[in-house]
């Protein structure tokens, strides 16, 4: 019989064993370093880990770790305009993180989006973890994250491109320069709080440059003629085209008389000529930056940053679930380049061949044209997959990321796709040598519009027409027209008129356009930007003393330098000393001539409903408004409300006035509030019902134009 004794040392023996087995596991596998790969975003992060696998730990620095500081310039002017980095506040302890992890790590790789904002955050990463520059090959790019994209990345890690840094740091100290030298002279000058920089002074100008012609506009009166003829029992429109089939203008009622005394009312008209043809329209290319955040603006109503947000969601990853998992669903969202991978036109034309036919794929899809100092270099915005359909997906989106992608994945397979061909009639009516023209047009063949049915055109069918055929006439409406000013400008109009321009680039323009509004420099007015008095009056105070920096031509011009720092063919120290030369004198000259600006204030015409003071018109962030004469002891402050010349749909007895919100939104209500609480967010007219809502009119025709934009047009 086995003594309790050596049961015991057996027992002992047996764990001591398993403890130092697994210990030995344990050494064995601390040994075993895992590669680090840093990216900007935990989602992204996320999505990249999944891609590959155990031997590697991804983790994110939430954006930039390291900028120019915000108290001071941050610039050192008299040595080469060096940057003075720091890290930036709040990011200690990813940084101890990150510098944790690093040294734990066989290798590190930064991952940062491919362009210049990316390269410059690897650049920032390299330094504060003490990482090779110069012998070490840990910069990964991919333009899309996807499985193979992001693997194939890992197989061919890259220095960091230094042109691409300096491209980056050439951009943020001019604006630095710019930003932090004008600010100071427009808060001793003019008023506390102000603000001015290169690309946003350029778009402010450009608003209030449109108002400008908008208010000098004198409008031309001129008539139209239009007739509705019958054949048969169709009907259809026409109208006045000329006298004896040459074009005429009716520049007035008198010309509109000459021509109705030439019409027997009694008697028909008759077809004398009669042209059919087919027209083909060419899908558009698929979308840049700039591009779709235009047309997400007039399609899905979404404002610029709104669209590069989601865009933003769709590139990092979304979990699709099943054996998905978490996906990117577009490539790279900030691109110029409208070029597509033999790849992806591959899958298109499989993809449009099974789902449509045959004779819907393009021979030779359109190629849009490369805009001027674009960059090329990544491709346009595509679905990472055609075969992932928008429907496919829908249950695993927010609404505004199918919506987007829905548009996004449309526009990329019409741009493969074949033309749609229209078949079109022109008719010329006459009597008396009155000549009247009609058009019509029906869809013959679908073509892109198959994918894209968005951009199809709406059919305007005439009635079977020959040579030859007598018309009735069934009305004639004279109707006066006056010539109206150019439209005010649109976020996307205001994001196209930035790029053609050459200024900034797409991925700026959501914070352009957001740093105006925040500044209350511009306001929106039923979609659209109208100038403020503070707007005016900062541009017109840089305008005299910096003109440069309000020169379009001026600042597309450094745009096109800083492009040449990024291929390497301009030092960045040049281009930056090009520019704050003769931009220092300027700032000389400011501040011994510059005389300060007095906002006097006046009086508003009544006296303080609480102390009885007389109240003031004062100058503020979002306009003017009322305040009591006795601030601060009295801060009585009233909004000044404008009549826009309409009866209230709802009382019928106020007036239609103008209001703000405390965050300078615009809205509409009833100057007999609290009484009547008509409210509406759009400028009412006639039509507007007393629940504030508009009846829309038949927009179609105006949609069908803007879906058109751009289109190119070609004949059999």
């Amino acid at each position: 019989m086995v003594s309790q004794t050596a049961v015991k040392e057996k027992k002992a023996r047996a764990v001591k064993k398993t403890t130092t087995k697994t210990k030995t596991r344990a050494k064995s596998k601390a040994k075993v370093k895992k590669n680090l790969v840093i990216v900007e975003s935990p989602s992204k992060a996320k999505t990249i880990e999944k891609y590959l696998g155990k031997s590697y730990k991804v983790v994110a620095s939430i954006g930039h770790i390291r900028d120019l500081p915000k108290s001071t310039m941050g610039v050192d002017i008299e040595n080469d305009y060096q940057p003075k980095y720091i890290n930036i506040r709040g990011k200690g302890d990813v940084i101890k993180s990150l510098k944790k992890d690093a040294k734990a790590s066989k290798h590190v790789y930064l991952a940062s989006d491919p362009d210049r904002e990316g390269e410059a955050i690897a650049w920032h990463l390299a330094h504060i973890l003490d990482l090779n520059l110069e012998d070490s090959d840990n910069r990964v790019v991919f333009n899309e994250i996807t499985k193979d994209a992001v693997k194939d990345a890992f197989k061919h890690p890259r220095q960091i491109d230094m042109d691409l840094v300096d491209a980056q740091q050439a951009r943020r100290i001019l604006d630095r320069l710019v930003g932090y030298s004008l600010s100071p002279i427009l808060w001793k000058k003019v008023k506390k709080g102000l603000s001015a920089g290169r690309v946003q002074s350029i778009a402010l100008g450009l608003v209030i440059k449109r108002e400008q012609e908008i208010q000098s506009f004198e409008p031309d009166e001129y008539w139209s003629l239009d007739t509705m003829f019958k054949k048969g029992r169709t009907k259809f429109k026409s109208t006045f085209y000329g006298l004896d089939n040459k074009k005429m203008t009716l520049p007035d009622n008198d010309a509109v008389q000459d021509v109705l005394k030439k019409i027997d009312k009694t008697k028909p008209f008759d077809v004398v000529n009669l042209v059919t043809k087919e027209r083909k329209r060419n899908p558009q290319p698929p979308f840049t930056t700039s591009t779709m955040q235009q047309t997400a603006n007039t399609q899905l109503n979404f404002k610029t940053r709104k669209t590069m947000m989601a865009a933003q969601q769709l590139y990092e990853g979304i979990n699709l679930g099943g054996k998905n998992g978490t996906v990117g669903l577009i490539t790279y969202m900030r691109t110029d380049s409208t070029r597509l991978s033999e790849t992806a036109k591959s899958e298109a034309t499989t993809f449009i061949n099974d789902e449509y036919g045959e004779k819907f794929v393009a021979a030779k899809p359109v190629q849009g044209k490369k805009q001027e100092g674009s960059q090329d270099a990544h491709e346009a915005i595509r679905p990472t997959s055609v075969f992932r359909t928008p429907a496919s997906v829908k249950d695993k989106l927010t609404n505004d990321q199918f919506k987007l992608y829905q548009l996004i994945w449309s526009r990329f397979v019409a741009s493969q796709m074949t033309p749609e061909v229209l078949e079109t009639m022109a008719v010329t009516i006459e009597q008396n040598g009155v000549t009247f023209k009609a058009n019509g047009s029906q869809t013959k063949f679908a073509g892109f519009t198959k994918a894209y049915p968005a951009a199809k055109s709406k059919d305007n069918k005439l009635p079977a027409l020959e040579i030859g055929d007598v018309l009735d006439m069934v009305t004639m409406s004279p109707e006066q027209h006056f010539t109206q000013p150019p439209a005010r400008y649109t976020e996307a109009t205001l994001v196209r008129a930035l790029e053609e321009n050459g200024v900034g680039r797409p991925s700026t323009y959501a914070a352009t356009i957001e740093t105006i509004q925040r500044r209350a420099y511009v306001r929106l007015d039923t979609k659209k930007f109208v100038p403020t008095e503070l707007g005016e009056l900062v541009q017109n105070t840089v305008q005299e003393f910096f003109p440069d920096v309000t020169n379009i031509k001026f600042t597309a011009q450094v745009e096109t330098d800083l492009d040449n720092v990024e291929s390497g063919k301009k030092d960045w120290v040049k281009v930056v000393d090009d520019f704050f030369t003769p931009f220092s004198k300027e700032l000389e000259v400011a501040e011994k001539e510059m005389e300060k600006v007095v906002l006097k204030d006046e009086l508003a015409g009544y006296d303080c409903e609480i102390c009885g003071a007389p109240m003031l018109t004062k100058l503020g962030r979002y306009g003017k408004f009322h305040a009591c004469s006795r601030f601060p002891d009295c801060r009585n402050t009233q909004t000044i409300v404008e009549e826009i010349g309409l009866l209230c749909p709802k009382c019928k007895t106020g007036q239609i006035v103008e209001r703000k919100t405390k965050r300078g939104r615009t809205f509409y209500g009833c100057s007999r509030y609290p009484e009547c609480d008509f409210v509406s967010w759009d400028k009412p007219n006639e039509k507007t019902l007393p629940d504030g809502t508009t009846p829309k009119e038949d927009n179609a025709e105006q949609t069908n134009k803007e879906n058109q934009v751009n289109t190119v047009e070609s004949s059999d």
